[in-house]
C-alpha cells in the first residue's frame, strides 16, 4: 500500500460542495485529489446544505483512489464548528482549515476531530495564508502527527502584503521558502497555491514548473481544465526515472564488487544522490498504482 507520504498529490482541484452537479462530475477528472469547497465557493445561505452534500457525496464514494477532503469554514466563523463535527463523522482522507496561523489553531483542531469522533485516516491539511502563518510555519508543522499537509493560500498571501500580482511571485518567495523548509524539517506534505487565469495556460504551466523546482509536492488548482498539465509538470521525466534506475543499479554493483567510487554519465554518486534516485522512483511508482 502507498504510504501517506507518497502519495501522489501533483493536482489538488477545489470543488464547490454547493454545486451536486459538479461534485458528480469530479468522479471522472483526473486530479489525484480534490476538495469539496464549504468556504469561498458558497454563499452564506448555502453552507449547511452544501456541507451535508460534501460529506453524502464523500460517504456515497465513486471517487476511486482520488484523496478527498472537506474544506472547512475558518475557526471563529459562525459554520467552523458544525462544519468541523460533520466532516469528522464522515471521515474522508482531509479536512482542510483556511487560515492557521499558530500550532494552537492545529490543537484546537485536532481536539475537535477526536471528540467528535474522526477516523485516524483523516488528516489536517492546514491552509498558511498570512505572513504570522509564515513566520511561525515551523510550529504550525510540528504540533500534531495528525497535520500530514501544508496548503499555501497565495491570493491571501498577496493580499496581505500588500503585493503586486506578478508572474515570477517574487513577493510572495520569502513566504514560500520559509513554508517549504518548514515542512521538510517536519516530513510534511506541501501543495503550491491557485493559479487564477484559466486561460493562461503558458502562465499556469510556467507557475507549475517553478513550484516544482522550488519542492512543492503538487498545486491546488481551481479549474478541472488546469489538471492534465499539472499532473505532466509535478510527475518525474521518463529521463529522470531512467537515469535513477541507472544511478541505484551502478551503486549497487559497486556494492557488491566492493569499489568506493561510483560513477554515472562522467558524473560521481554519493548516498544523497542514491536517495534522491530512490525517491523519484518510488513517486513514480505511487503514480503509476494510483492509475491502475
Amino acid at each position: 500500500m502507498t504510504s501517506f507520504a507518497l502519495r501522489p498529490r501533483r493536482s489538488v482541484l477545489y470543488m464547490p460542495a454547493a454545486n451536486e452537479r459538479a461534485l458528480e462530475k469530479a468522479k471522472a477528472i483526473p486530479a489525484d485529489a480534490l476538495i469539496f469547497d464549504l468556504e469561498d465557493a458558497v454563499a452564506p445561505d448555502a453552507k449547511v446544505e452544501a456541507r451535508e452534500r460534501a460529506c453524502a457525496m464523500f460517504v456515497g464514494g465513486g471517487y476511486g483512489s482520488r484523496e478527498i477532503t472537506i474544506r472547512a469554514n475558518g475557526i471563529g466563523t459562525m459554520w467552523h464548528e458544525d462544519d468541523v463535527a460533520a466532516i469528522a463523522q464522515a471521515g474522508p482522507d482531509g479536512i482542510v482549515v483556511p487560515k492557521i496561523n499558530s500550532a494552537a489553531d492545529v490543537h484546537a483542531i485536532e481536539a475537535a476531530l477526536e471528540r467528535h469522533g474522526a477516523p485516524d485516516r483523516t488528516r489536517i491539511w492546514a491552509m498558511l495564508e498570512t505572513p504570522i502563518a509564515m513566520l511561525h510555519a515551523e510550529e504550525i508543522c510540528m504540533a500534531s502527527e495528525r497535520l500530514g499537509v501544508l496548503v499555501l493560500g497565495t491570493n491571501d498571501l498577496s493580499k496581505e502584503l500588500h503585493a503586486k500580482r506578478v508572474a515570477s511571485r517574487a513577493p510572495l518567495l520569502g513566504g514560500l521558502y520559509l513554508s517549504l523548509l518548514a515542512a521538510r524539517a517536519a516530513d510534511k506534505i506541501i501543495l503550491d497555491g491557485v493559479f487564477n487565469d484559466i486561460k493562461d495556460e503558458s502562465g499556469f504551466l510556467a507557475e507549475c514548473q517553478q513550484g516544482r523546482d522550488l519542492g512543492f509536492d503538487g498545486k491546488t488548482l481551481i479549474h478541472p481544465s488546469q489538471v492534465e498539465g499539472c499532473n505532466d509538470l509535478f510527475s518525474p521525466e521518463p529521463e529522470e526515472v531512467d537515469l535513477a534506475v541507472r544511478i541505484i543499479a551502478a551503486f549497487e554493483e559497486a556494492e557488491r564488487e566492493g569499489r568506493g567510487v561510483v560513477t554515472v554519465d562522467g558524473r560521481m554518486i554519493e548516498n544523497l544522490h542514491v536517495d534522491e534516485a530512490r525517491r523519484v522512483l518510488a513517486i513514480d511508482e505511487a503514480i503509476v498504482t494510483a492509475r491502475s
